[in-house]
């Protein structure tokens, strides 16, 4: 009879602690931070404006994720973006990077248009060419207020 208890009270622990690893990695996924290093090489790009891109958002070229934004800080009063690229992506020194929304109000993440240089960004490089986020909020208030 004692045995049977051990067993049903070892299992039920073996259940909990199972479940809390489970909820522990779907909020790390979800919330899509890395606390282990991936593979890839860092390049970084100033904006004027990033209006809610966040760290962990996608870096794109033509729809396929080549990257996340590792971070966001100040530099000059511009926003300076550091960005992780996978590994085999090349990127032209003149290549565009523009803060783009999913949909009308969807997640931000940072497109890359390719360029034609032969020359290539190298680890730790500068992406020389950026646009800002639009700004939706300025845009309907020129249109409500006739400004448009």
């Amino acid at each position: 009879m004692k045995t049977k208890e051990i067993y049903l009270e070892f299992t039920v622990g073996l259940f909990m602690l199972l479940g809390l690893v489970a909820v522990g990695y779907l909020s790390v996924k979800l919330a899509k931070k890395d606390f282990f290093e991936t593979d890839g090489y860092p390049v970084y790009a100033l904006f004027t404006n990033v209006g809610g891109l966040t760290s962990g958002a996608p870096v794109e070229i033509a729809g396929v994720q080549i990257g996340r934004v590792k971070d966001i800080t100040l530099e000059d009063y511009y926003a300076r973006v550091s960005m992780i690229m996978d590994e085999g992506v090349v990127l032209q020194e003149d290549v565009i990077a523009s803060i783009k929304t999913k949909g009308l109000f969807g997640e931000k993440f940072v497109e890359i248009v390719p360029g034609g240089e032969e020359e290539l960004i190298k680890s730790g490089g500068k992406i020389l060419e950026t646009e800002p986020a639009m700004d939706f909020e300025g845009l309907i208030s020129k249109f409500v207020h006739g400004k448009f």
